[in-house]
């Protein structure tokens, strides 16, 4: 079972994709949107459709104080519109800290500060998908 894994931000999308399995995430790419969030959800279903995705996982910011704010009322949004034009599950994965760890990731792999910027989100979104896969073969193993 192969998924997308996507981290909606205000100006780009971080995609990752698993590998066929469902058992790891890599990193596929970033698009810019500028909030053309309507545009973006066709690119989705491009993917989704070019990579043969059985799933998508889209990452859900809640607050540290587990509330949702305005960034997570924007990806339940987004979930309710991908879901009339993909014919698939889309499942929430909390997000919380992605960016940070994605952050970390590359700092420690000693990517400069301009090629940082332009991966990001694709690291952030294969964490969330990674954290996602993991999360589901634990569950599965109980």
């Amino acid at each position: 079972m192969r998924y997308l894994g996507l981290d909606l931000g205000s100006r780009t999308l971080g995609v990752s994709l698993s590998d066929k399995t469902g058992l790891i995430a890599s990193n596929l790419k970033v698009i810019r949107h500028n909030e053309e969030y309507d545009k973006l959800l066709f690119d989705v279903k491009e993917l989704v459709l070019q990579y043969e995705v059985d799933a998508v996982v889209l990452g859900f910011p809640k607050n540290m104080n587990n509330t949702i704010g305005p960034k997570g009322e924007l990806s339940l949004e987004f979930k309710e519109k991908l879901e009339k034009i993909l014919d698939i599950p889309i499942y929430l994965q909390d997000e919380r800290l992605s960016t940070k760890s994605a952050i970390d990731t590359l700092i420690q792999g000693d990517v400069s500060r301009k090629n940082r910027k332009k991966v990001v989100d694709s690291v952030a979104a294969t964490i969330i998908l990674q954290t996602f896969l993991d999360r589901r073969d634990k569950n599965e193993e109980k």
